[in-house]
């Protein structure tokens, strides 16, 4: 599911979960394992990209979220969902502290927990495919993994609010000009600029690294709490659980492939 590749200082991950990197248990499991390798030898500069032809991450597992839910009765399946997003959230806040710096690689679909996973990447490379959102509110929910409070830390709540509210996504142009990608490239060639960027990166001494960015980007953690807390308590609405029903049931093309 993630495919890594290093030398000495740069570390790669490669997301290739089918069908679009979907954040579910399998996955979850796959970054806590290769967070505590990178925790034991930490490189200087972590790249994340994907082998997915559709895309960066189409954001989490709502198919398996929704069966577990059904599976339990409300209690269980509140407990259940509060012990995954509390998994979640140590992976993301972990990624975004780490003591090294960070790039993420973004093509196609980086729409709901995938663009949570990005925004906690110090620097994002966007192929000119790539597209950002945040669909949950057409499901009755806000994000759930650290969304708003890191998008808010980046570009403002203005912008929040046109993506939740709309429901829209931003294209790579349009994301650059918000300032949150670094630079827009052609479709195939992230990777390659990523590893350019990478090993100018490696340069630059680790300490000054750690300390900059707990600097430049203190983690939000009272907001994160906040959002985590909000999403459980809309998750157990019927609303949300018919939505997620109907989104499951769809045979047809999924929103996050349209």
């Amino acid at each position: 599911m993630i495919k890594v590749s290093r030398n000495d200082k740069i570390c790669t991950w490669t997301l290739s979960a089918k069908p679009c990197n979907e954040i579910g248990l399998d996955l979850t499991k796959a970054f806590e394992k290769e967070i505590a390798a990178l925790k034991s030898n930490l490189p200087k500069v972590l790249v994340v990209n994907s082998a997915i032809e559709g895309g960066f991450c189409a954001g989490a597992n709502l198919r398996e979220l929704y069966q577990e839910m059904l599976k339990k009765d409300k209690e269980v399946a509140t407990e259940e969902l509060r012990r995954f997003l509390d998994r979640i959230h140590k992976i993301m806040n972990t990624l975004d502290t780490l003591p090294c710096a960070t790039i993420g690689v973004v093509h196609g679909v980086c729409f709901g927990g995938g663009f949570e996973l990005a925004l906690t990447l110090d620097v994002l490379v966007a192929e000119s495919s790539a597209r950002f959102c945040f669909p949950e509110l057409r499901l009755g929910l806000i994000p759930g993994f650290g969304g708003i409070p890191r998008l808010n830390r980046e570009v403002g709540n203005a912008v929040i609010r046109d993506l939740l509210l709309t429901g829209r996504s931003l294209n790579a142009k349009k994301a650059h000009d918000l300032g949150l990608v670094s630079q827009v490239v052609a479709d195939g060639r992230g990777i390659d600029i990523a590893m350019k960027m990478a090993h100018q990166m490696q340069r630059i001494d680790a300490h000054v690294v750690a300390r900059s960015k707990a600097f430049m980007k203190p983690l939000p953690l009272l907001e994160l709490d906040r959002e985590k807390q909000q999403f459980i308590e809309m998750f157990q609405s019927p609303s949300v659980i018919e939505g997620l029903k109907k989104f499951i049931e769809n045979e047809g093309i999924r929103p996050y492939l349209a």
